[in-house]
């Protein structure tokens, strides 16, 4: 249980929130990871990414609600050579891990 002296801090984990998405469309060969890792990182997120064998590409994000909201945004736009003609997002209680990376396709 927190302290009433821990208040000051105002990144509390228990605020995270966490999210799978799936991004279909022209989203493979387009740096769309490299692009993902990036915008994650400069949003503070954690989590991954990875290409799947289907031609989506899949991605976890973990942080602040605003961060994963504008993540989510940004991956229905993505790199300029994508073409995004979907995007499906799940809740996940999935360890986001300590940092943002690229996984093995699937």
């Amino acid at each position: 249980m927190a302290t009433p002296q821990a208040s000051g801090d105002s990144s509390q984990p228990s605020q995270a929130k966490t999210v799978r998405v799936v991004i279909k469309g022209r989203v493979q060969g387009v740096f769309y990871r490299n692009w993902t890792i990036e915008n994650a990182t400069q949003l503070g997120l954690k989590g991954w990414v990875r290409n799947r064998r289907d031609g989506s590409v899949e991605a976890l994000f973990s942080g602040s609600p605003d961060s994963v909201q504008e993540m989510e945004q940004r991956c229905r736009r993505g790199p300029p050579a994508a073409m995004v003609t979907g995007l499906q997002v799940f809740p996940s209680n999935e360890d986001p891990g300590t940092g943002f990376e690229r996984k093995p396709t699937v």
